[in-house]
């Protein structure tokens, strides 16, 4: 049985409740040290975040082109609903010269 099987297993032990011995507690300290050191290791070699200013700056990116966005939409609006009033008086127009024609 390999190391970490034997680790895993007073892991799972322990987690449950059940006594180890000072030998087991001692090996199982000794598991999660080295966990813990190749996490750290891991971490550490990952590839830093971006600066402050570059994370500010392309907020400040997406937030143009939210408001570039919004005010489209906000045109967009404006214009359908002239549109809108535009159909409804043809409609009406229309309505008005079939009830004029005679029949």
């Amino acid at each position: 049985m390999s190391t970490d099987d034997l680790a895993q297993q007073l892991h799972d032990k322990a987690t449950r409740g059940v006594s180890l011995t000072a030998d087991e507690q001692m090996q199982l300290a000794q598991w999660y040290a080295r966990l813990d050191r190749e996490e750290s290791d891991m971490l550490a070699k990952t590839s830093k975040p971006p600066e402050i200013p570059t994370l500010q700056a392309q907020v400040n990116a997406v937030v143009a082109q939210l408001v570039t966005t919004t005010q489209r939409i906000q045109a967009m609006t404006t214009e359908n609903e002239v549109a809108r009033r535009e159909v409804a008086d043809l409609k009406r127009q229309l309505a008005q010269k079939r009830a004029a024609q005679p029949a």
